[in-house]
């Protein structure tokens, strides 16, 4: 199996069983994903070498006027994301991106998000099978610190998820979100008023 094939798969939202060629060539990605981010993580690095070290990770080019990224940043894949441009992305960052994980322009990703794209089996005969669904997060969208979003969450354009969510299903163009699971609690349009008198940190 190939990255591209392994990316169809994903995208066709089929099953990974354990001990298939597609977890073999999974958990071999994974070993190229944690060799690059020990590399990233452990040392200073410029915004340029960030950029450098990123590209090699998504296998992307990544520019350091189009990009951002403070370290740490994890992932056990790293092939399967794609950046817009103007993203940032602050610190402790976990992106488990089997299952595809697409960032529109200018997203601001908080400290310590993490977006995953797989679940395991219910059937606890089955339960090491993974079951890979893509997160999708339109343009400017702000995810607060510690947000976790699940996989399959399609994110809308401009809206914002508080500090701390866990969102588990689809959120509107232009909504605020908070909560666990993440519920709507006003919108960008009406400046968040809500949030305001909830207490809401953003």
């Amino acid at each position: 199996m190939n990255l591209t094939e392994f990316k169809e798969l994903a995208a066709r939202g089929e099953t990974i069983p354990a001990g298939s060629e597609a977890m073999r060539f999974s958990a071999e990605m994974s070993q190229r994903a944690l060799k690059l981010t020990m590399e990233l993580n452990n040392q200073y690095h410029t915004p340029a070498e960030v950029c450098t070290l990123m590209s090699k990770l998504t296998g992307t080019e990544l520019k350091p006027e189009e990009f951002g990224l403070f370290p740490p940043f994890y992932t056990d894949f790293g092939c399967n994301i794609s950046f817009g441009k103007h993203v940032f992305l602050n610190a402790g960052c976990r992106f488990q991106d089997q299952g595809g994980i697409t960032i529109g322009d200018g997203c601001l990703i908080g400290h310590g998000a993490m977006l995953a794209t797989l679940n395991h089996d219910r059937d606890p005969e089955k339960r090491a099978d993974l079951h890979p669904a893509p997160i999708r997060i339109g343009r400017n969208v702000w995810l607060g610190a510690n947000v976790t979003v699940l996989p399959g969450v399609t994110i809308g354009d401009g809206a914002i998820v508080a500090a701390g969510a866990v969102v588990t299903k689809d959120v509107e163009s232009g909504d605020i979100v908070a909560g666990v699971p993440a519920k709507k609690i006003g919108t960008v349009e009406d400046g968040g008023q809500k949030c305001e008198k909830e207490s809401v940190s953003l």
